[in-house]
């Protein structure tokens, strides 16, 4: 399993996978010692090396260079100041990660090594959490709240998400495990993060993410012909959960901010806030349809259009965003960019379905969770949780390319 010679290339990708969800200081540094070590790989090889390998049928790299390129083209028009502007272009530029990973691992050898300190470090992680919730000292804990919401490196919210991401995948690699106790293993700690999901953290994203997870895996257990059934399970479990009274506190919260503000319309509470804000966002995006606003514009156009309204406005701060990726991309870049976001999951999701079934199921499992996060979430553009999500599909897609085809059930 461990490459007989561990480079400096496989060792900086592996610290880069075991930094996703740790403080940002290590993913911070994760990422610049990979786009470090891609920069060198690329001066240091011949053109002809980098022709024809097996990464380069995938269309993942190049909608991200196309993002990427769209995003800087509309610094042109931007009407962010540029310092702001930049700065979300760089946001977007963990994208980066994702292709880097692709090109820096070249064998499955490899890209399983680098796939196993990513899963172990989400275990560390995982167990981390259940130690603060049972009141163990975590010395290692450095989120602001880890005491009050067991959230050891990342926000409730992030650490909620990424652990229902940590459930599906565990779930899903299981049959990659070489033993029978790795392969019981894997389901135990599967069983753990959805645990974690549900009674340790109290963020709705991260339950949400848990129930469209567990969707899934029951969709790809069932024949086909029952493969629909599937679909009605997330809204089943919601619909008992209620009438038997176990509904988690916060949706309750939520249904009740949701009413108070269809009354009377005000960013009071937090669903308040994201209602808002996507109103105030759809209302931005009518103003400039096709271009947008450039890169990093949301709060420059959400403070101006507020202001006219309100000239006791409070302007919000710089680099806000409006909790909704989807809308975030449309304001900068036009309805466009939801296309091209769109295009940029669809990219993702093709990519996958041509690879090993688990490999497949577990980055479909992986780009869902995006897909709900993103609804609720700036998901891409947060630093924490966009670095997770891109080291994620990187790893996966690096071991996929490589570990070969199987027939999809």
């Amino acid at each position: 399993m461990i490459p007989k010679s561990m480079n400096a290339r496989v060792a900086i990708a592996s610290f880069a996978a075991a930094s996703a969800g740790l403080s940002m200081a290590l993913i911070s540094l994760g990422r610049l010692s990979l786009m470090i070590a891609v920069m060198v790989v690329l001066l240091g090889s011949k053109p002809k090396s980098l022709q024809n390998v097996s990464w380069q049928s995938l269309w993942t790299p190049r909608l991200i260079l196309v993002i990427l390129a769209v995003f800087a083209g509309s610094l042109w028009w931007t009407t962010a100041p540029q310092d702001q502007a930049m700065e979300a272009l760089g946001k977007y530029g963990k994208l980066l990660l994702i292709p880097a990973l692709l090109l820096l691992l070249k064998s499955r050898q490899e890209a399983l090594l680098v796939l196993a300190i990513f899963l172990g470090f989400q275990v560390f992680s995982l167990l981390s959490s259940w130690l603060l919730y049972f009141h163990v000292p975590v010395f290692w804990a450095t989120g602001k709240h880890a005491k009050e919401f067991f959230a050891v490196f990342a926000t409730y919210l992030d650490q909620g998400i990424m652990s229902a991401v940590v459930a599906a995948l565990f779930w899903h690699l299981k049959s990659l495990a070489p033993n029978r106790t790795l392969f019981y293993g894997a389901i135990a700690v599967s069983l753990l993060a959805l645990g974690s999901v549900f009674i340790v953290f109290v963020g709705r994203t991260g339950q949400l993410v848990g129930l469209v997870m567990v969707a899934l895996a029951v969709f790809w257990a069932l024949p086909r012909r029952w493969r629909l059934v599937a679909i009605a399970i997330p809204p089943l479990i919601a619909f008992m959960a209620y009438n038997l009274g176990a509904v988690p506190q916060r949706f309750l919260t939520a249904e009740s901010e949701v009413s108070s503000y269809m009354e009377k319309p005000a960013a009071t509470t937090s669903t308040g806030i994201r209602l808002y804000f996507w109103k105030s966002s759809l209302e931005v995006m009518a103003q400039n349809p096709l271009a947008g606003s450039g890169a990093g514009s949301w709060t420059t156009q959400y403070n101006k259009n507020e202001s006219l309204k309100n000239p006791d406005f409070e302007a919000l701060k710089a680099a806000s965003n409006p909790h909704q990726e989807f809308l975030l991309w449309g304001v900068q870049l036009g309805v466009g960019g939801i296309l091209l976001l769109l295009a940029f999951l669809a990219a993702v999701r093709q990519d996958f379905l041509e690879m090993d079934e688990s490999i497949a199921r577990a980055g479909q499992s992986v780009l869902a969770a995006l897909v709900v996060s993103c609804l609720f979430n700036s998901s891409i553009y947060d630093a924490h949780i966009g670095s997770f999500f891109c080291l994620s599909l990187g790893v996966l897609l690096a071991y996929g390319i490589h570990a070969g085809t199987a027939p999809k059930r």
